[in-house]
């Protein structure tokens, strides 16, 4: 039996929430080589104190010397929201109707990704029925 790709999922974070939807339908709405569908991992750098660590309780102390590495950060999703989040509808050009997805996050935040992020006109509904869009990136 073959995996289809498409139809796993995928979460895109963005600033203030984040968007899960089927790989297929996120690679029709923002485009196969668009970045967030490839996220960069963002170099951190952490420094230790020097210190002295004791193994066990009244036992000898052995000092530990400063030092500093780095390491990559890749984006992670939240992990608080028991149902994954709030259903929406999503539709925008060429997508056939309505699909569904899950955002976190306020929808506000999320019409402002993706007015930043997507070339398709692309509108959503919240579970309550509101309408946002539509939404496109602004060409200056």
């Amino acid at each position: 039996m073959a995996l289809d790709t498409d139809a796993q999922s995928v979460t895109i974070n963005y600033e203030g929430g984040s968007l899960r939807m089927a790989l297929g339908n996120a690679r029709s709405l923002f485009g196969a080589d668009n970045p967030n569908l490839r996220p960069d991992g963002e170099q951190k750098t952490v420094s230790v104190k020097s210190h002295t660590r004791t193994r066990v309780i009244g036992g000898p102390s052995t000092p530990v010397e400063a030092t500093t590495y780095t390491y990559t950060q890749w984006p992670v999703g939240s992990g608080g929201n028991a149902a994954g989040g709030e259903a929406i509808l999503l539709r925008w050009d060429g997508s056939e109707g309505w699909w569904t997805a899950r955002m976190t996050g306020s929808a506000w935040e999320l019409g402002t990704f993706l007015n930043k992020s997507v070339p398709n006109a692309v509108e959503f509904k919240t579970e309550n029925g509101t309408p946002y869009g539509p939404f496109v990136i602004q060409q200056s």
